[in-house]
């Protein structure tokens, strides 16, 4: 096995993880955190724990079946913790971990964004509707 450098061990790496690969494990990621259910959830989470019935009241239109899918994707990519404390009844806490905690620039961003932009993509979907013919 012929010894690599260390910038050949980089640019393997970098081929490794191509997200415009289907294969890649990054690509899979990229669509889970990009999920609008996965970006609430965890804007949600931003100001600490909560309790399951807290995100459902919270995140209006989520069902019970989407809920419990999102956290439980996010807790497998070690993105939040799942925390059961033994009571009646038995009381279930979720919390992003430190590596979920490092999305929260880049979600809450995009969340601004997507506010704050609302008013030029509605003309845009107005123009493209009265201009575009349906094909």
């Amino acid at each position: 096995m012929p010894t690599r450098t260390a910038a050949q061990l980089r640019e393997e790496a970098a081929r490794e993880y191509d997200a415009f690969l289907a294969s890649c494990p990054a690509r899979q990621l990229l669509d889970r955190i990009s999920d609008k259910w996965v970006t609430l959830v965890v804007t949600a989470l931003a100001d600490g724990p909560q309790r399951y019935s807290d995100l459902s009241r919270r995140i209006a239109g989520v069902s019970q079946k989407m809920l419990t899918q999102t956290l439980r994707s996010l807790e497998r990519d070690g993105l939040l913790t799942r925390s059961v404390t033994p009571s009646v009844p038995v009381r279930v806490d979720y919390e992003l971990t430190p590596l979920g905690r490092t999305l929260m620039p880049l979600i809450a961003a995009i969340k601004s964004w997507a506010e704050s932009h609302m008013p030029e993509v509605n003309a845009a979907r107005t123009t493209y509707d009265t201009t575009s013919s349906p094909t």
